[in-house]
């Protein structure tokens, strides 16, 4: 026994151990509880109608399990003579970690809010605006609370807080050339909210990429290929580059050179002409305005342009696919030959 109060650093074996006693504690309760939660509360709240127990339980099961164990770890140090320049620093500490959590608490919170009653809103909602801000205010929300954070967080550590924001502003012109592209990502986000070239969803290609856009942040635009893939392009990049909104189009154009064979009578060309006039009319996504025009004498072939609009909103693969069908079969029907690329050679005896 005479072992257990023997001194260390100011403290007894005994005492030592019960604080690491208490540590452990700590740890094991709140591990105990994160099972809890995990296995109890959430099946009960499953049951409810109500979404957003489901998510903030979610959300809030973090941050409460990491402020039991600092409040294990607070009382179990307090068992220790500490010295004042230790009780000091672990004080300031303990605030920096309390203001952190509670700015943990707060943004995660937020989270569920907005998971449960704003993201659900903005999709039903018809305009694309707000699918498009939504983001930008969820993260710039976030920077806020941190930035609060921290700032509270150096001044209960003991820190002047003018003191810093004067050195900031004094060494603002390295950060500025520092930061210049996020700067420049920031002005750009600014220059896409305002002047709309596209909205979430729309199909745009920008920077050599075809694809939709799902996202578009404080710093960067993201784009889902049409193979699927995500491209994140940055946001000064996407500013100053010339932006083509396919989504944007009242219709599709669709043009085809038609190559009919040489021996092609003129009736028979207008004939030609005719179907794909009728074809183009009957198709029920197709626009009124249709160009049919005999264009030029090819090497081989007798050329015919045709032009048609498909509607927007219409399959374009379905609606090109149905009108070929149809030529395809009608040319047949009327024995219109499909030219090919052919050569006559003519040969002369010496």
């Amino acid at each position: 026994m005479e072992f257990l109060y023997k001194t260390f650093y100011g403290n007894t074996i005994l005492e030592w151990a019960l604080a690491a006693g208490g540590i452990l504690l700590s740890l094991l309760l709140a591990k105990t509880v994160y099972w809890l939660i995990g296995r109890f509360v959430k099946t009960i709240t499953d049951r409810t109608e109500n979404k957003f127990d489901d998510i903030l339980v979610d959300m809030m099961e973090e941050p409460a399990v990491f402020a039991m164990i600092l409040t294990g770890i607070w009382y179990s140090l307090h068992l220790l003579h500490l010295n004042d320049l230790a009780q000091t620093v672990l004080a300031k500490s303990y605030y920096v970690l309390i203001i952190f959590t509670v700015s943990w608490f707060v943004t995660r919170l937020f989270d569920a809010v907005v998971e449960t009653y704003l993201t659900p809103y903005v999709q039903k909602s018809e305009g694309k605006l707000d699918d498009q801000l939504l983001p930008i205010v969820r993260k710039g929300f976030k920077l806020s609370v941190w930035a609060i954070a921290i700032i509270v967080a150096l001044d209960n550590a003991g820190y002047d807080v003018k003191a810093v924001l004067a050195s900031l502003g004094i060494g603002g012109l390295a950060l500025a050339l520092a930061a210049k592209d996020t700067v420049a990502n920031l002005f750009g986000s600014f220059t896409i909210f305002v002047d709309k070239p596209f909205v979430i969803g729309d199909r745009v290609k920008v920077k050599g990429y075809d694809g939709f856009v799902r996202e578009v942040g404080i710093r960067s635009t993201r784009l889902q290929t049409l193979d699927g893939r995500m491209v994140t392009i940055p946001n000064q990049f996407v500013a100053n580059e010339s932006i083509v909104n396919v989504s944007s189009e009242p219709s599709r154009k669709i043009t085809m050179d038609i190559g009919l064979t040489y021996d092609t009578t003129p009736e028979r060309m207008e004939k030609a002409m005719t179907i794909l006039r009728e074809i183009a009319e009957s198709h029920p996504d197709t626009e009124e305005t249709i160009v049919t025009a005999f264009t030029e004498f090819k090497d081989s072939a007798l050329n015919i342009r045709f032009i048609y609009y498909i509607k927007k909103g219409a399959s374009v693969f379905g609606t090109q696919n149905a009108v070929n069908m149809a030529i395809l079969k009608r040319f047949n029907d009327e024995g219109l030959e499909f030219a090919f690329p052919t050569q006559t050679i003519y040969t002369k005896e010496g």
